[in-house]
């Protein structure tokens, strides 16, 4: 995975996609504005891509860049990657089928359906519903999107970074919430370590983390509060390449300082986020990333399919 992947994708948008996919907005706010010691935290607002969250991109660039064939599309999902196949399958006018586990939350299922997508729920974990989904793409032969380990997917993801760099230049540093990896290694990819990116994990589902103690990927057992959106039990094969490459840290964070962090965007800011989206605000917060009094730190705001009343409720 280098730029040039990334750029093709980019390219591959522009020639008649901007229809689809948004420019989303780049924040820039003072560090004292969010309570935080860094001289400026810029707010990357990619919850308000299409589908509501960066996934969008990675899907659209595997379906363009392959033939669809007449059975359609298929992805196994926690939400997002299916809730964004689902809309760029609807987009391009094929048909979708979405394997999602049992700890999918019922609002992406919802979306999933307006979206026209047809809808199987099956095992605990995303694994168990990826092991359902390959099964019936055997039967089907439908072009398979995976959620985050192809390269079309993660060149797609890694057009985000290409963005934050138009929109504002490259930041000193860049905090990355991780699941299967698709995200951080398009961002790695595309900064090669001009800027810092950070790995963020939760506690409960430390696949990258974990397959650095291990020296290799390894499989982990997942869940806590963000496991619908970072329920990958292995980290994948292309983000263990970049990563291993290009980025240096990676950190855990409790779902305590995780859920903090998502009540406190919406509260204080009026940013309704999934737990995933928190995780950069939660490194800062919590002390877990420490950042230089005149540190840029850019936070990917990466997914806003959660149910409205469980903020409410906090």
């Amino acid at each position: 995975m280098n730029r040039s992947e990334i750029d093709s994708a980019w390219s591959r948008f522009r020639e008649g996609y901007n229809h689809f996919l948004l420019e989303t907005p780049l924040w820039k706010l003072p560090g004292a504005a969010l309570g935080l010691p860094a001289a400026e935290i810029w707010l990357k607002l990619e919850h308000l891509q299409v589908g509501g969250s960066f996934k969008a991109r990675g899907m659209l660039n595997r379906l363009l860049a392959n033939e669809v064939p007449a059975s359609g599309v298929i992805v196994a999902s926690g939400g997002n990657a299916g809730i964004a196949t689902a809309a760029a399958a609807k987009a391009l006018g094929v048909a979708c089928e979405v394997f999602v586990p049992t700890v999918s939350s019922e609002a992406k299922r919802a979306r999933l359906r307006e979206l026209g997508a047809q809808v199987v729920v099956t095992g605990a974990a995303y694994a168990e519903a990826l092991e359902a989904c390959l099964a019936r793409q055997k039967q089907t032969g439908a072009l398979l999107t995976h959620a985050y380990d192809q390269p079309e997917v993660v060149a797609g993801a890694g057009t985000l970074a290409a963005e934050i760099e138009t929109q504002g230049g490259v930041p000193d540093s860049v905090l990355v919430s991780v699941g299967g990896g698709g995200l951080i290694a398009g961002i790695a990819a595309w900064f090669e370590q001009r800027s810092r990116v950070v790995a963020l994990e939760p506690e409960q589902a430390p696949t990258l983390f974990k397959a650095r103690q291990a020296g290799e990927p390894v499989d982990v057992a997942v869940g806590g509060i963000a496991a619908d959106s970072l329920g990958a039990k292995r980290i994948g094969a292309i983000a263990w390449e970049v990563t291993q490459r290009e980025v240096k840290d990676a950190l855990l964070l409790s779902d305590e300082a995780i859920r903090a962090a998502q009540l406190w965007l919406w509260r204080q800011m009026k940013i309704a986020v999934e737990p995933a989206a928190a995780l950069g605000l939660a490194a800062l917060q919590s002390g877990a990333y420490a950042p230089r009094a005149d540190e840029k730190v850019c936070l990917v705001i990466c997914g806003a399919n959660v149910d409205p009343s469980t903020l409410a409720a906090g």
